[in-house]
């Protein structure tokens, strides 16, 4: 139960993060996904079913305040959950080199999605424009900031599984 509200709380709090202070702070009206951040981490950090949900739900606050289509962005950043769960076995929380690499492809995979879904099937084909000038400086400030954000969702982890890992065993 501590897992779930404090999972809750953090998507919140990088979703008011995102829209509001991000927004002020863009660069060329560009922000980071700190959403995808979050998804992507606890993907794998704790597995398919995790990031699944966590993706879902982060999905789905943008689609009630930002989205034309109830249910488009909570797909893709579900999506995005599940498949980084694969990567948990391999995950090792002193490796900065796997969650970098992840976060940055689920960036990527996430942009062209949304280029795919919103933009070409609507016959907008500048995808060199939109390549440029939104996919990869959105990617470059969604990296600069995993790299501060990664380790406070990483030590935020380790203590919800101590504190797991306590209440487990005063149980038996």
């Amino acid at each position: 139960m501590k897992r779930k509200i404090t999972v809750t709380i953090i998507v919140i709090i990088c979703f008011l993060l995102q829209c509001t202070l991000f927004k002020a702070l863009s660069i060329a009206s560009i922000s980071p996904n700190l959403l995808i951040i979050v998804t992507s981490s606890f993907g794998f950090m704790r597995g398919k079913k995790d990031g699944m949900l966590i993706g879902f739900f982060a999905g789905l606050l943008i689609d009630i305040f930002y989205g034309g289509t109830l249910g488009f962005y909570a797909a893709i950043y579900m999506y995005v959950g599940y498949f980084n769960g694969f990567f948990r076995k391999l995950f090792y929380p002193e490796d900065i080199k796997l969650p970098m690499i992840l976060i940055s492809a689920s960036d990527l995979v996430y942009n062209l999605l949304v280029y795919v879904f919103q933009f070409l099937l609507r016959g907008r084909f500048a995808f060199k424009y939109y390549f440029r000038h939104i996919i990869v400086p959105e990617w470059i400030y969604t990296i600069l900031v995993t790299v501060f954000l990664y380790f406070i969702l990483l030590k935020i982890n380790q203590n919800l599984e101590k504190s797991e890992k306590r209440s487990n065993g005063k149980i038996v």
